[in-house]
C-alpha cells in the first residue's frame, strides 16, 4: 500500500474526485465511515471482481473472496479492482484454516480418501449421468495447503489492497505483517470464545457472523451472537453478519452495538454478479426462501450454508458417508462440482447462500441494492426515534 494512507478519515474522497457519477452523503453513518473514508458502513463480500468494485463505488467497502484463486490471479484481480475504484478502499478475503497439509499435492490427499467415499461419489455420478469435467473444479484447481496459503499471502501483501480479511483463522504473524504493510486486518468469527484469540492476534475489526449467514458459518444466531461479540471485543469495532438483508436489519445491527454490517448473499443477484452465475443457480436463488437453505459439510468439509438441492439431500440421505474434513472433501468432490455446472446437471447445481436470500427476488444493479439498503435504514432509524420520543407517525 502506498504512503497516502487511504484508510485515514482525513483522506476521505470528496464529491469532486469520485468520478463523473454524482454521489450524495449517506443517510447512515458510523465511526467506520470516517475510519475508512466510505459513505455507508456497509461491507460487501463477493467472489466477483466487478461486484466488489461496484460495492466500493456505491459508497460501501467491497471485499474480494480470493481463497480459490491462484496467486498470480490474485495479483491481477486486485490490480483490476484498483483500476475500477481508484483511491476508494477495498479488501480481500482469504481462508487460512489451521491443520492443512504442507504441500499442494493432490495425489497425497486422494491416496487417503476412504473407498466408501469414492464409491458414494461414483454412484452419485452414475445416478445423475454426469460426464467427466474437462478441467479441475473450483475446489481442485489446487489443494488447500500451507504451500498455496503462503503464495496467496505474498500476492496480497505485495498488493495495494486496503484490508486483509481472514474468513477462517487469523494467524498472528499474518495479521502482524499486514498491519506493518499498512493494511487493516479483519477476522470473521462465529462464537464469543473466538474473540480473545482474534484480539491476541491483533485484528483491528471483527465480523460477528451469525448462523443465518451463507457459506462457512457457525451455530449461534445473529441476534444472540452480535451483542456478545460487541461486549467481548471492547474497543475493537464489530460488524454484524448473517441474515442482513434490509435497512431494518442494519438498524438492528447498529442498535446491538455493531458499527456496520457485512453482507454476502445480498450481491448474488446483482447485475454485476451474473457473469459469474450459472443461470440455473440464479433461478434457484430467486425462488429460494429462508427455509430453503441448509448447512452441510459436503461442500468443503466445514459447515457451509447453501440452497438445498439434490446435492445436499444426497449427502443427508440414510447410508451416505459423513463428509471428510477439509481439504479431503474438497479433493473428493471438487471435480464433480465443476462437472455439475459445466454439463448443466440441474438437480445438483447449487450455490452458497444465507437465510437472507428470501429478501432478494430479482436481479438489480449493486448501486440500486445499496441505495435501497441506505434508504430503508434511514427510515427504520427515524421510526425508532419517533417511538423513543413517543411521537405519532
Amino acid at each position: 500500500m502506498s504512503g497516502d494512507n487511504r484508510l485515514s478519515g482525513d483522506n476521505r474522497p470528496s464529491s469532486d474526485n469520485r468520478g463523473s457519477e454524482e454521489k450524495t452523503m449517506s443517510a447512515i453513518w458510523s465511526p467506520m465511515c470516517e475510519r475508512f473514508g466510505i459513505d455507508s458502513p456497509i461491507f460487501g463480500f463477493a467472489h466477483d471482481v466487478e461486484t466488489v468494485a461496484a460495492i466500493t463505488n456505491a459508497g460501501g467497502f467491497g471485499v474480494y473472496g480470493a481463497t480459490r484463486r491462484f496467486p498470480h490471479e490474485i495479483t491481477q484481480e486486485l490490480a483490476h479492482i484498483r483500476q475500477l475504484v481508484g483511491n476508494r478502499p477495498f479488501g480481500v478475503d482469504l481462508v487460512l484454516p489451521p491443520g492443512m497439509p504442507e504441500h499442494n499435492s493432490r495425489e497425497g490427499i486422494e491416496a487417503e480418501s476412504p473407498e466408501e467415499h469414492r464409491a458414494f461419489v461414483d454412484e452419485l455420478i452414475q445416478r445423475h449421468h454426469v460426464p467427466k469435467a474437462t478441467k479441475p473444479g473450483m475446489r481442485t484447481r489446487f489443494i488447500r495447503s500451507k504451500e498455496i496459503e503462503q503464495e496467496q499471502l505474498r500476492a496480497v501483501m505485495e498488493s495495494d489492497v486496503d484490508m486483509l480479511a481472514c474468513g477462517i483463522g487469523a494467524p498472528a504473524d499474518v495479521v502482524g505483517e499486514a498491519k506493518e504493510r499498512g493494511k487493516c486486518t479483519l477476522a470473521l468469527i462465529g462464537s464469543p470464545h473466538h474473540v480473545p484469540k482474534a484480539i491476541a492476534a491483533g485484528v483491528e475489526v471483527i465480523v460477528a457472523q451469525g448462523y443465518d449467514a451463507g457459506a462457512h458459518t457457525g451455530p449461534i444466531g445473529t441476534y444472540s451472537l452480535v451483542p456478545q461479540i460487541v461486549d467481548a471485543a471492547g474497543d475493537i469495532p464489530v460488524l454484524a453478519a448473517g441474515g442482513v438483508a434490509t435497512g431494518r436489519h442494519i438498524a438492528a445491527a447498529l442498535a446491538m452495538g455493531a458499527q456496520g454490517v457485512w453482507l454476502g448473499t445480498a450481491w448474488l443477484l446483482s447485475s454485476e454478479h451474473q457473469g459469474d452465475m450459472h443461470p440455473v443457480n440464479r433461478d434457484k436463488l430467486i425462488q429460494a426462501g429462508s427455509a430453503d437453505t441448509v448447512i452441510t459439510r459436503s461442500e468443503s468439509g466445514k459447515p457451509f450454508r447453501q440452497v438445498r438441492t439434490g446435492w445436499s439431500q444426497a449427502w443427508e440421505a440414510e447410508g451416505a458417508p459423513a463428509p471428510l474434513k477439509m481439504p479431503y472433501q474438497d479433493v473428493l468432490v471438487g471435480d464433480l462440482l465443476g462437472a455439475i455446472e459445466e454439463h448443466d446437471i440441474e438437480p445438483l447445481i447449487h450455490s452458497g447462500a444465507g437465510q437472507s436470500i428470501a429478501y432478494f427476488n430479482d436481479v438489480k444493479p449493486v448501486a440500486e441494492i445499496m441505495a435501497q439498503l441506505i434508504d430503508e435504514t434511514a427510515q427504520a432509524l427515524r421510526h425508532q426515534t419517533r417511538h423513543l420520543r413517543n411521537e405519532p407517525g
